[in-house]
């Protein structure tokens, strides 16, 4: 059994555990598969309550990917571009966080769109912005690029507390954050409202999808890769059955166009998971008749891997969903840099892509 497997195996028994009504049993489960992942130190405490573990880190592979867990720094091929790369902060009710910002050299007449980037665990902008070249694009479009960044503090391997019920609903937690982040870089930086939009990476990319459930009238389009529908999980146990095999996503009563990219050879979250996404947000669009488009075998990229791309559209024609299935690629963004982590570079290019779903 993988490593990885194994880990949600050991979850899932705690889980059954808990339902037979033996926490103790359940805890020392639950403490054994942390220690083993190297994600706390055996028999580690803390001090809200002695029995529990610290955090669970849901989107990442912990120590057998030898990755550890805290953000990357900056590659310096992102450092070399004309434009400014720089630092922020966004305080509101809801709660408050840092962030960068991508400002492009050449910057067209008027209001320009904003794309706003939700890193994957253990990444941070800096890290996410190189590994998705989303910022040598927004020099070719004239975008700007907001990439917020989580707080250790908030989770220790940077995930977005996408599993948490607290952090699944309009204006409160962590979507409350990142849409008054939103907001303010549009009022300061005279953001095109009609044209803002949201992407993210596994735990960014779920957290993409909350944000396009909850606020429709914000954000006019998302990206999901490697991510989960909005609300598909309601505390760790269930975000972990929902990575190894996803449950019927909730319904929503209006809904974003959205893009979806999975490798099929994911095995951090299961692709179904995409297929999931797609049911999500399409279902929502019933009334306006969208329809499967086409379903094609794109070539092999340059760099040699194969996709499967299907499109939706709308009785008025108009592009609602695409579905990007990448052939062997595992839990990383297609078409990435090298230099940043969790990035395929054999796949098709999912940041232009994106873009080009967007910008239509």
């Amino acid at each position: 059994m993988k490593p990885f497997e194994q880990f949600i195996d050991q979850m899932m028994e705690s889980a059954r555990r808990v339902q037979a009504r033996d926490p103790k049993a359940a805890t020392d489960i639950i403490q054994q598969a942390l220690a083993q992942a190297g994600l706390v130190a055996p028999q580690q405490e803390t001090a809200a309550n002695p029995q529990a573990p610290e955090f669970v880190d849901l989107n990442s592979p912990p120590a057998w990917s030898k990755r550890k867990p805290r953000p990357r720094p900056a590659p310096k091929a992102d450092q070399e571009l004309p434009g400014r790369f720089i630092a922020g902060s966004h305080s509101g009710e809801a709660g408050s966080r840092r962030y960068k910002l991508y400002i492009p050299a050449h910057m067209p007449a008027g209001r320009r769109p904003l794309i706003v980037m939700l890193h994957g665990c253990t990444q941070n902008p800096d890290d996410f912005a190189v590994g998705t070249g989303m910022n040598a694009l927004a020099e070719e479009t004239g975008c700007l690029v907001l990439y917020p960044e989580q707080d250790g503090r908030a989770n220790r391997s940077h995930c977005w507390n996408w599993f948490e019920p607290g952090h699944q609903a309009r204006d409160a937690g962590e979507p409350g954050i990142l849409a008054g982040m939103t907001r303010q870089v549009m009022k300061e930086y005279d953001a095109e409202p009609s044209q803002v939009f949201v992407a993210g990476m596994s735990a960014g990319g779920a957290m993409a999808a909350v944000l396009g459930a909850e606020y429709p009238e914000l954000f006019a389009a998302i990206g999901v890769h490697s991510g989960l529908p909005a609300g598909s999980a309601r505390d760790m146990i269930s975000g972990l059955q929902a990575m190894k095999k996803p449950g019927r996503a909730r319904s929503l009563r209006e809904a974003v166009p959205v893009i979806v990219f999975h490798g099929d050879a994911d095995h951090v979250v299961n692709s179904a998971n995409g297929e999931a996404v797609l049911e999500q947000f399409v279902g929502a669009h019933a009334g306006l008749r969208a329809t499967p488009l086409h379903a094609s075998e794109a070539g092999s990229t340059d760099g040699g891997r194969r996709s499967t791309r299907r499109a939706w559209r709308n009785e008025e024609g108009r592009t609602m969903a695409e579905h990007w299935t990448v052939h062997g690629a595992g839990h990383a963004w297609a078409g990435g840099n090298a230099a940043g982590s969790h990035t395929d570079a054999l796949g098709p290019n999912a940041s232009r892509e994106m873009l080009r779903f967007f910008l239509q």
